[in-house]
């Protein structure tokens, strides 16, 4: 396969350190072959679908959306991959089914994207180990939650005290009773991820600073202030320097697990 490849980083911290996290998993394809068989649940309309398309892996997004599902085909077809990436509606209790015939001919998916789809459902811990069915033995999880301290730190830097002890104490981690969004800590995201039978290799923490910085000063001219450009790179390359330094890590506004499927016992 020889395919255009986005680069690893970009100057919006919000993908970058996804990215950069996943590189291994995609380099270990190689240049040449298939590409690797993935699943995106709750893909949306191809924010990460596209771009593995593009370097030559086979995506199918399972959402819940019609709507977003065609946004897919449409984005999918205007970056010429529709071939290489396929829209299936459905949720996480259902992934195994929703991803269809061609994923289970694979013996299953090497990696599976569950980005920010965990923190919505009302039992994580089942939605989950649904969900890790999908992938072989040996398959990739790439997880992405909501991440507690940092929603409690934003809270508390922004002066609403009550809301960030809220955020603190509640289970959920939620703000008010029903809130539409589930928060983790580190230890509960990799114990759910245990128990759904995958074993944890790596733990990031996404926009660690990016939510909490200053906007970015404008570009003059007169070289008194730095370019936003110059400010969007070194916030990225400091994003990546803490992303895996605790305590930095856990105060992201997203966490980031990275793990494999434990093959089932003999």
């Amino acid at each position: 396969m020889t395919v255009a490849r986005p680069p690893a980083s970009s100057s919006d911290p919000r993908h970058a350190a996804v990215w950069r996290a996943l590189e291994d998993i995609l380099a270990a394809a190689g240049p040449v072959g298939p590409g690797l068989t993935v699943v995106d649940a709750g893909g949306g309309s191809g924010g990460f679908a596209v771009p593995l398309a593009q370097r030559g892996h086979r995506v199918t997004v399972v959402d819940p959306s019609q709507d977003a599902l065609a946004a897919l085909a449409r984005r999918a077809a205007d970056a010429g991959v529709a071939d290489r990436v396929t829209g299936s509606q459905g949720d996480l209790a259902e992934l195994a089914t929703a991803a269809g015939p061609a994923v289970a001919a694979a013996g299953g998916a090497d990696l599976l994207l569950c980005h920010a789809v965990l923190d919505q459902v009302e039992d994580p811990e089942q939605a989950l180990a649904a969900a890790v069915r999908v992938l072989r033995p040996g398959g990739w999880l790439s997880l992405l939650v909501a991440g507690r301290a940092g929603a409690v730190l934003a809270r508390a830097l922004a002066g609403r005290f009550g809301e960030a002890a809220r955020v603190l104490t509640d289970p959920a981690g939620q703000t008010v009773p029903g809130e539409p969004i589930r928060r983790f800590d580190t230890a509960e995201a990799m114990s759910l991820v245990r128990s759904a039978g995958a074993e944890v290799v790596a733990v990031h923490g996404v926009r660690v600073f990016a939510d909490l910085a200053a906007a970015p000063p404008p570009a003059r001219g007169e070289g008194e202030r730095e370019p936003p450009a110059a400010w969007a790179d070194q916030l990225a390359d400091l994003e990546a320097a803490v992303s895996t330094r605790p305590p930095y890590r856990d105060l992201a506004a997203q966490l980031h697990v990275l793990a494999r499927r434990v093959p089932a016992a003999p």
